[in-house]
């Protein structure tokens, strides 16, 4: 079975932001009939304060932390409407690439 590319989407608290960003992105998957190859996670900031991130890739909301070892692509963007359509091509292409 392929892998299922796992994405993490923060905010500052786990719940309105990254609810948004997640309806964005899973309309572009499901668009580009990817929607059973991601795994989409939502969680706050002070999570990955932790360490040990588990995810292939991080959509956020709010400053990363530069430890951070996860790429992690500026999540802000989703939240304008069509000025987000640049980002959702770099998600959906990180998703067709990491779970084959």
């Amino acid at each position: 079975m392929a892998h299922r590319f796992r994405i993490l989407l923060l905010c500052g608290t786990g719940i309105a932001t990254s609810t948004a960003v997640r309806l964005r992105i899973d309309e572009a998957l499901k668009t580009q009939g990817l929607s059973t190859r991601a795994e989409l996670r939502q969680g706050k900031i002070a999570d990955v304060l932790r360490g040990g991130v588990d995810a292939d890739l991080i959509v956020s909301t709010a400053q990363v932390p530069r430890n951070i070892t996860v790429p992690v692509i500026n999540g802000v963007p989703l939240l304008a409407g069509p000025a987000g359509r640049p980002v959702l091509d770099q998600i959906v292409d990180a998703v067709r690439k990491g779970s084959t």
